[in-house]
């Protein structure tokens, strides 16, 4: 009896034994390292998560009616007439957009900055609207900001009118000029990316080809010509066709260029070279340059602030050979009835964007 109680108590502890084994076993499966039949020890991965530095979807939004959002791709049509609401997500935005609105101060353009996002609305758009909006994150360091190129977004948008196939301009002849190394674009643009242009010139009449290599076309800029050369001076406008109505842009006078870039090149001389008391004289300060760039002209002379003179400045372009296009800009000093407080130095300074020049003519009596 007593050997049949010590064999039952024998056998329970095995059992108890055993599942205690299987316990640990289980829990060294449940762990987060555990051997797969390969072999291979396979450690468990954390939970993803999103970088939030990264340049992800456009953040440049259109507020739709009902409180609706719709994220802009590269490229938007829209119709004229209906009020547009861009949103662009962040505390301190800045925005661009076509800059005549900006030329004429147009009341119909306002932005708004709020805590979370910034507005801009464009109330009655039409189709010299068209062009490119776009939005980016100004991050700032004290008092030192600067705009993050990584969360910029734009969206070229397209107000597209049936009577308007051209992006109207305020400018109905316009000049673009042509320089030997840099590609010279004619910028008639287009309400609508579906449309068909052709560039075309007026005299000899004659359609300019856009063969993708050369002369290429872009709805956003307009013709680009890639290699500019004298043969392409002329007068020129663009045709666009959409559903089978044509339509004529405005004229473009193209003028070869080939001054180079730099300070002005600055002549000073003086009419008579020699004058004598109670004569009347004129200086001329004149500068040759490139035909869009603008010279401003100072003036340092003998009697300055003691007696009166005439200052006419003004400019005008040139053809030099070859059918070169040449700016001419002058400022004319007119000194009448001279003393002596008027014979000396007189000096031009001209001024343009890549620097200044200085000119002296020593003025004396006869």
């Amino acid at each position: 009896m007593k050997s049949w109680v010590l064999l039952c108590l024998a056998l329970l502890w095995l059992e108890l034994h055993s599942g205690d084994c299987q316990q640990a076993k289980r829990r060294k499966e449940a762990g987060d390292n555990r051997i797969r039949p390969g072999g291979k020890r396979v450690k468990s991965r954390p939970p993803k998560v999103k970088d939030g530095g990264a340049k992800g979807p456009s953040l440049l939004t259109q507020v739709l009616d009902k409180g609706r959002f719709l994220r802009l791709g590269p490229t938007t049509t829209l119709t004229p007439g209906r009020n547009m609401e861009l949103r662009c997500k962040g505390s301190n935005i800045g925005w661009s957009y076509p800059t005549y609105l900006d030329t004429f101060n147009d009341s119909r353009l306002s932005i708004k900055q709020s805590d979370k996002y910034s507005q801009l609305i464009l109330t009655s758009p039409s189709a010299a609207d068209t062009g490119a909006y776009s939005c980016w994150l100004i991050m700032c360091d004290g008092t030192e900001c600067e705009k993050d190129h990584d969360r910029s977004y734009v969206s070229y948008i397209y107000f597209t009118d049936k009577d308007n196939l051209f992006v109207p301009s305020t400018i109905h002849f316009e000049i673009v000029y042509l320089r030997p190394v840099i590609p010279a674009v004619v910028p008639c643009r287009v309400t609508d990316p579906g449309a068909k242009v052709t560039l075309h010139r007026e005299v000899p009449p004659e359609e300019i080809p856009a063969n993708e290599t050369l002369v290429t076309y872009d709805p956003t800029r307009g013709f680009v010509l890639q290699k500019p050369n004298p043969e392409l001076r002329g007068v020129f406008y663009c045709k666009a066709v959409a559903k089978g109505t044509p339509q004529i842009s405005t004229k473009y006078q193209l003028l070869y260029v080939e001054v180079p870039s730099g300070p002005p090149f600055v002549s000073l001389q003086s009419s008579p070279e020699s004058v004598r008391g109670g004569d009347n004289m004129n200086v001329t300060c004149t500068v040759l340059g490139e035909p869009e760039v603008d010279v401003s002209f100072l003036w340092s002379y003998p009697g300055q602030d003691l007696r009166p003179v005439h200052i006419l400045t003004s400019w005008r372009l040139v053809n030099r050979g070859m059918g070169h296009t040449t700016r001419v800009s002058q400022s004319v000093m007119t000194v009448e009835d001279m003393e002596t407080i008027d014979f000396g130095n007189y000096v031009c300074k001209a001024k343009n964007r890549h620097g200044e020049t200085i000119v002296t003519v020593n003025i004396i009596s006869k």
